[in-house]
């Protein structure tokens, strides 16, 4: 496993189990929106202080990850 993935943290205890990075109340969707949206890495890193560069890759990692699963279950409608 990629060490970049241990900052990706599933705690049902925190954010009802989303991903998280580093058990912090800060989900990899939200990183992701903030990235899709057009902020740099800069930006992100001096708007949320507690954030580190290797936490904005271990996002990008994890969602790869999970975009290249080996199978889809649809969800219904």
């Amino acid at each position: 496993m990629n060490p970049l993935l241990e900052r990706i943290t599933l705690n049902p205890k925190v954010c009802n189990g989303k991903p998280t990075i580093r058990n912090m109340r800060f989900t990899v969707a939200q990183m992701l929106e903030l990235l899709s949206a057009g902020m740099t890495h800069e930006e992100i890193l001096e708007d949320y202080p507690f954030i580190e560069e290797e936490d904005i890759r271990a996002c990008l990692l994890f969602a790869a990850r999970m975009a290249n699963a080996q199978s889809v279950i649809p969800l219904a409608a």
